[in-house]
């Protein structure tokens, strides 16, 4: 990451989708303002959908998944320049 920069990771193994429903805005895009308790993402393993917590102050700076890509355990999802 850039300077002072935090990385948001992947706490399971599952299906990353950057919005609630497929016709929904994403929860954040780059320039969004995130709290720890904001709903970054959903990550979906075998039919239960988990929203993912921010864990951070500060505003998203990149999204590095793309929607419906799976993810591992402690894979970066996002960039987060703490405030």
């Amino acid at each position: 990451p850039a300077s002072g920069e935090v990385v948001i990771e992947s706490p399971m193994v599952g299906t990353y989708y950057a919005s609630p429903t497929p016709d929904s805005p994403p929860f954040v895009s780059p320039g969004t303002a995130v709290r720890p308790d904001t709903t970054v993402c959903v990550i979906e393993a075998m039919k239960v959908f988990t929203d993912i917590p921010a864990g951070v102050s500060g505003t998203i700076t990149e999204v590095l998944v793309k929607n419906g890509q799976p993810v591992e355990f402690g894979q970066p999802l996002f960039r987060v320049q703490p405030s």
